[in-house]
């Protein structure tokens, strides 16, 4: 169960429809808290506002005769048809009422509620644009005066409402229609939106589930086949991308295992079909030599393949901080004897201050040891090989006959081996160079030295220190 409950979790499609679900039921709270902070208020903000407002209307509403003088309000709605308000203002004659002054102060037009509703004092009185309260029979109003300009003649409109009036507007029908209309737009957002929501991403994913499919279905025997994006999202088709790139390099890994394993195989088959027939044509004292030293080839090559495999896997290594000049020197004591036999002078050259490498010292060892084996291998005799360590390099030179351009690739390929080489090596010791090279993040790389080779082990900086 709590499986289960961990891969409704991370569903995209959970994450994204309780998104939506928070998203909608925090909209839903917040249009209900201003409802609320609305109604609250007692709607001193709305109601003011509705009072100029109904008082912009009845100014443009306002009709005058052929003095200018205004005598009533337009009945009609704009489209012709009558629409008489004057029931409004009689039946709430201490509610709500309007007049008209002019510039003097002389009411020219009122409502029925008469003068009696308006007060003799205050800034009802003082006739200038703008909202007024006062109190009629000790109930608060709340007023406008809106200017109304007609033939060059300026005159006052005024209107006032009651705040008992406006509380009931808002109250009593205002706010209940809010309520119904939020919870209309509630249930929309929630059941249409969510169902259109929940249908596209059952769409939208559909191409993702495909992808699973066709990606569980890659096995060894078919790493050529690639994920398709042409209906994938364009937020994950970097992924597929990605996945598709792995799956090249992959691909690329295991053709190179499988012709390594050929070729190892037949490396071996040859020396132990050479073992057999000396075993079944008998055994003498010279075949004894020629067997010992196939035996050691293969021992060799044996050797070589598992320091390959060793090489191949970062867990093997144990990185610690390694004085490169020191190990140096190590190896040119270790390979003295050899280079002594092929008439070789080893010479290192090493600073004085020490160059601290992080490195496995292990692996190191064995790449510099191989360097300086195959540089004297194919060395002439009484030449010089040269190992120099500075902050970022460590170059090995040969004064041997080199290799052709067209072979410089084919150097670090495994069981390639030149024309001219003088050993009986597998042809795997470049290639284990090479793997602890870009193992440590560095790069191995050979050139012609005119004469000789020369094969530098460029360092990053990263992996360096002093």
């Amino acid at each position: 169960m709590r499986f289960v409950k961990t891969m409704g979790l991370n569903s995209l499609r959970t994450k994204v429809m309780l998104a939506y679900v928070a998203g909608a039921v925090l909209s839903i709270v917040l249009m209900v808290l201003a409802t609320v902070l609305i109604a609250s208020s007692q709607g001193d903000i709305l109601s003011g506002k509705a009072v100029a407002e109904r008082t912009e209307d009845l100014a443009e509403k306002l009709r005058f005769n052929d003095k200018g003088i205004p005598f009533g309000l337009d009945n009609t709605n704009g489209t012709g048809d009558l629409e008489d308000e004057s029931w409004q203002h009689e039946s709430l004659k201490n509610e709500t009422a309007y007049r008209v002054l002019d510039a003097s102060g002389r009411v020219a037009l009122s409502s029925p509620a008469g003068e009696e509703f308006w007060p003799r004092s205050g800034a009802a009185s003082r006739l200038t644009p703008g909202r007024f309260e006062f109190e009629h029979a000790g109930v608060a109003m709340r007023g406008t005066t809106q200017l109304v300009e007609h033939d060059g003649v300026t005159w006052f409109l005024q209107f006032a409402a009651s705040t008992r009036f406006l509380q009931l507007i808002y109250g009593d029908f205002a706010l209940p229609f809010a309520g119904v209309g939020i919870i209309l737009f509630s249930l929309i957002l929630l059941v249409v939106f969510g169902a259109c929501g929940y249908v596209t991403l059952k769409y939208t994913l559909r191409p993702l589930r495909d992808i699973s499919d066709s990606a569980a279905a890659i096995s060894p025997h078919s790493l050529h086949a690639r994920l398709q994006t042409n209906a994938v999202p364009t937020e994950i088709k970097p992924l597929v991308d990605s996945f598709n790139r792995v799956l090249e390099r992959l691909e690329q890994g295991y053709r190179v295992q499988q012709e390594f394993l050929a070729t190892a195989a037949h490396e071996l088959k040859t020396p132990l079909a050479l073992i057999r027939g000396q075993i079944e044509l008998g055994i003498d004292e010279a075949s004894r030599e020629v067997l010992l030293q196939d035996v050691s080839h293969m021992g060799r090559q044996v050797q070589q393949l598992l320091h390959l495999a060793e090489a191949s896997e970062l867990q093997n290594y144990e990185f610690t901080s390694v004085d490169a000049g020191n190990l140096i020197c190590e190896v040119v004591n270790y390979l003295e004897r050899l280079a002594n036999q092929q008439g070789v002078r080893l010479q290192a050259i090493v600073g004085s201050r020490p160059t601290l490498l992080r490195a496995d010292r292990g692996a190191l060892f064995t790449l510099l040891k191989n360097l300086l084996e195959n540089a004297i291998q194919h060395s002439r005799a009484g030449g010089v090989v040269q190992i120099r360590v500075e902050s970022n390099l460590i170059s090995v030179q040969d004064q041997g006959a080199g290799v052709a351009p067209e072979d410089l690739p084919k150097l670090f390929m495994r069981f390639w081996r030149g024309a001219h080489r003088r050993d009986l090596g597998a042809g795997l010791g470049l290639s284990i160079c090479r793997q602890i090279a870009t193992m440590h993040g560095w790069d191995l790389q050979a050139k012609r030295g005119e004469p000789g080779m020369i094969f530098d082990v460029s360092i990053n900086s990263t992996g360096t220190s002093h």
